[in-house]
């Protein structure tokens, strides 16, 4: 009975003992069959990825280059770390690898506890590659390779370096870690600069190394375009020159310097002072010691509104109220419609109604009867404000549209800010639009707009870029001069032109007279307007002007942003145009147009070549023959440094005692 139920139970453990195994085996089966099956494409991409390294060959991005071939953007050449984790553990303790990896946090500069901790964490991981550091220099590589660690690799990259530093920053732009542009120029033309990488495909180990009888394939990258830009280098620095003098000498909140060519819409010079070096766009400039405390304590979303601030580009992306400077665009309307005539008469008794609104010109007294000739040249508001009448809201308008200020210029540069214009314009809004308040428009607009009367009365269309060129240096694409439209007759931007000549010669731009020289322009002065109101004490203080006025060659305006000490466009921006218009019209090496002036009996020499010369030698050579000499600011403290560029260039013929500025790489 015993034996009978023993029997039993062990019958059942081994039925049991079956059903089991049997289970096992189907849910195995059906297992073996998802993975060999289902799962079959996808674990099979998994190994292929597993023993396939594909390095990206990063292109070189393209040259930035100003009119005359002097470099402002290029690539130099830097590593990237990348480490195979299983292949850098191998088979060190973890002592070992704790020590390895602090060796390698040293020479990478990681220094703070978080960084640390996700570094570690990289070093650690089951990935079998993973990228450590990118832009190391030569000497960092050096150091990593004096390591001898196994398990990492240099490949080697390109990184963008802008030679002139903190020079046409605004305008030029940076870019992002992935060298992909980030503002500016760099981001207009990203596309075009960054190329098409290429890509190494080679079959691996876990450990990286390449397998004896794996594949490889290679894929070429195709360097990106080179951009030539309209920028003059030299116009350009007497442009920054001048903005930083102006900076400091009026304690600004900043200097915006623009400079076109008015038949070809090309721009000479952009300029905003202070700027920031695009090599390091991540730093704030120009901070004091508690403002830069302040900056670091910023939650990471100010710090980018901060940064996002710094690099912007108002000359293109900020509107300001243009203020007395726009008087040229209402009387050219108003010339052009024959609404006035040269020989109308305007009074101005300081004070005058409109509706139930009492304006006042700028002035305290009373410029009584004058022409447009007179008015201007007087800046008067109730002048200007009885030109816009009879004109009338509708006529002016269209002008305004005209000028190109009812849309953007369609300007080559990413960001571009449109004007503020009311759209309902009454008897009071026609006044203050007349003399120049109440519109909102950016520097760009106005000198696209004025450059019209330099030009007989063409609309071009701005640029930055005159042409790309490739690798080879083989030109791929022109922008050529695009007029937009008719907008003055010949005969009306010959009386603005005699208008504005008038202003600097005999009114309040006087401050821009250049003897033996045709200058013409127009001041501006007008109050910041903040909240829906105009600030008592803050002040846009400008100068518009034009050089030769026989034969316009360049458009320049000064924007001085909140100057202290004087307001008036007259006495802030006025001298800092004619600063920049003497060494332009001289470098354009453009003669004076009378003899009856102090020009005609100044001695006359030719500039030697001091190119390839150490300073010292070059300041020598300049001095002998009568020339003063000018250096940057960071070559100052050494005269052992070799000239690789000179403006004027040698052979041209200035006056005696001229400067001739020098550069160092």
């Amino acid at each position: 009975m015993n034996e009978n139920k023993t029997r039993q139970i062990n019958r059942g453990r081994i039925t049991l003992g079956f059903l089991i195994i049997c289970l096992l085996f189907i849910a195995l089966s059906f297992r073996l069959a998802k993975i060999m099956i289902i799962d079959a494409d996808e674990l099979t991409q998994k190994a292929i990825s597993q023993q396939t390294r594909d390095t990206t060959i990063e292109a070189k991005r393209g040259v930035i280059y100003d009119r005359n071939g002097k470099e402002l953007a290029t690539s130099s050449i830097c590593y990237t770390l990348y480490a195979f984790p299983a292949s850098f553990r191998g088979e060190k303790t973890k002592s070992e690898i704790n020590k390895d990896i602090a060796s390698l946090e040293k020479v990478l500069g990681i220094k703070k506890k978080a960084d640390k901790k996700a570094f570690s964490k990289k070093m650690k991981s089951k990935s079998a590659i993973v990228t450590l550091a990118k832009h190391l220099t030569k000497e960092d590589a050096a150091k990593i390779r004096k390591l001898k660690l196994t398990g990492l690799e240099l490949a080697e990259a390109n990184m963008r370096y802008y030679p002139l530093g903190n020079f046409a920053s605004q305008l030029l732009g940076s870019v992002n870690d992935d060298n992909e542009g980030r503002t500016g120029l760099e981001l207009e033309y990203n596309d075009y600069l960054s190329g098409v990488s290429g890509r190494w495909v080679t079959n691996t180990d876990l450990s990286g190394n390449e397998l004896v009888e794996g594949t490889e394939k290679h894929y070429e990258a195709k360097d990106g375009y080179n951009l030539i830009l309209t920028i003059d280098e030299a116009i350009q620095y007497y442009c920054e020159e001048a903005a930083e003098e102006a900076y400091k000498k009026w304690s600004a909140k900043k200097v915006e310097i623009l400079a076109m060519d008015p038949d070809t819409g090309e721009i000479l010079a952009s300029v905003v002072y202070p700027g920031y070096d695009p090599n390091d766009p991540m730093k704030p400039q120009g901070l004091s010691t508690e403002a830069l405390s302040e900056y670091n304590s910023m939650s990471d979303e100010k710090k980018t509104e901060y940064l996002s601030k710094m690099w912007r580009n108002p000359i293109v992306s900020d509107t300001y109220e243009p203020g007395s400077t726009f008087k040229l665009i209402t009387a050219a309307s108003a010339l052009e419609e024959k609404a006035i005539n040269l020989t109308d008469t305007f009074f101005c008794g300081h004070s005058f109604t409109v509706g139930d609104y009492t304006l006042n010109c700028w002035y305290a007294g009373s410029h009584g009867y004058q022409d447009i000739n007179m008015a201007i040249s007087n800046s008067c508001n109730p002048a200007l404000a009885e030109v816009a009448r009879r004109l009338g809201a509708t006529k002016f308008r269209q002008y305004i549209n005209l000028f190109g200020f009812g849309s953007t210029t369609g300007v080559d540069y990413p960001g571009e800010a449109t004007a503020i214009i009311q759209q309902n314009i009454g008897p009071v809004e026609l006044a203050t639009m007349g003399f120049g308040q109440g519109i909102s428009i950016t520097p760009l607009q106005l000198v696209t707009a004025i450059s019209a009367i330099g030009n007989g009365g063409k609309l071009v269309q701005p640029h930055y870029v005159r042409a790309m060129t490739d690798s080879d240096g083989k030109v791929v694409k022109t922008f050529d001069t695009q007029v937009v439209r008719k907008v003055l007759s010949s005969k009306t931007a010959q009386e603005m032109r005699d208008i504005m000549e008038y202003e600097v010669s005999e009114g309040g731009g006087s401050n821009a007279r250049i003897e033996g020289f045709r200058i013409g322009g127009k001041t501006g002065t007008a109050q910041k307007a903040e909240n829906g109101e105009y600030s008592e004490y803050d002040y846009y203080s400008s100068f518009i002007c034009m050089a030769p006025m026989e034969d316009p060659q360049i458009t320049l305006l000064v924007v001085v942003d909140t100057p202290r000490g004087a307001i008036y466009g007259s006495a802030v921006a006025a001298p800092c145009a004619k600063g920049i218009l003497q060494n332009v019209l001289r470098y354009m090496a453009l003669a004076p147009a009378t003899e009856d002036n102090d020009n005609s009996n100044t001695e006359m020499v030719e500039v030697p070549k001091v190119i390839g010369m150490t300073y010292k030698d070059a300041k020598a050579a300049l001095k002998e023959v009568g020339l003063k000499v000018s250096r940057p600011d960071s070559a100052k403290k050494s005269s052992k440094w070799k000239v690789v560029d000179q403006y004027p260039k040698a052979g041209t013929k200035v006056k005696k005692n001229s400067t001739v500025y020098v550069y160092k790489e």
